[in-house]
């Protein structure tokens, strides 16, 4: 019995890369990001993972950072679930601009609440609490599941959509996950107990 859950963040995306809020609109990976994804792959590779299903969000950073990891596994035509349930947080008004501009126009204090706070909205877009309330039922009844069957499964997805999966599987309070880092192409690997518990985690830097 497997029962592995690999979360892995996208690759350096083009406006990662630019310093842009990027939210829903669908922008590809950078050179960068594509060597990310394919080291992520060799990484699990190299541990002998093999996936049962993968599952990413309906943007093409984390859908194809989903089939570099599947091709360096050896699966490259595994059954793969795109859902919109897992985007990155819809950054609203915010998305396209600059970080630094949009700090002149709103002041650095507003805009780090924006991006750091647990329940506070951008203009016309997501907090981080919105983007937990489509991504955990979208994990119990979707995800989970085929963990708990003893599967093997892969998650590529997004800063926010990752954050908030993590935040229920280690039991973190809002004040904490805000605060927490997820680097591009770094695959996280959990274990799960058959009560769906977390018997185990390994973040593969």
């Amino acid at each position: 019995m497997s029962r592995t859950l690999v979360l892995v963040r996208h690759g350096q995306s083009e406006w990662n890369l630019k310093n842009l809020f990027t939210g829903w609109r669908d922008v590809d990976l950078t050179e960068q990001g594509v060597a990310e994804a394919k080291a992520a792959g060799e990484k699990l590779k190299a541990r002998g993972l093999k996936f049962d299903i993968a599952f990413t969000s309906a943007l093409k950073r984390a859908q194809r950072t989903c089939q570099l990891i599947l091709d360096g596994v050896g699966q490259g035509d595994l059954n793969t679930v795109r859902d919109q349930a897992l985007n990155e947080r819809d950054y609203g008004d915010l998305s396209g601009l600059n970080k630094d501009d949009a700090r002149k126009k709103w002041g650095e204090e507003q805009v780090h609440i924006w991006r750091r706070s647990y329940d506070v909205q951008p203009p016309g877009g997501e907090s981080l609490k919105d983007t937990g309330a489509r991504v955990w039922p979208y994990y119990l009844h979707d995800l989970q599941p085929h963990v708990l069957a003893g599967g093997t499964v892969l998650v590529a997805a997004h800063g926010n959509s990752l954050r908030a999966l993590i935040m229920a599987l280690d039991g973190l309070t809002g004040e904490e996950v805000v605060g927490m880092e997820l680097g591009t192409g770094v695959p996280i690997v959990y274990r799960l107990n058959a009560d769906s518990t977390v018997a185990s985690k390994e973040v593969l830097a």
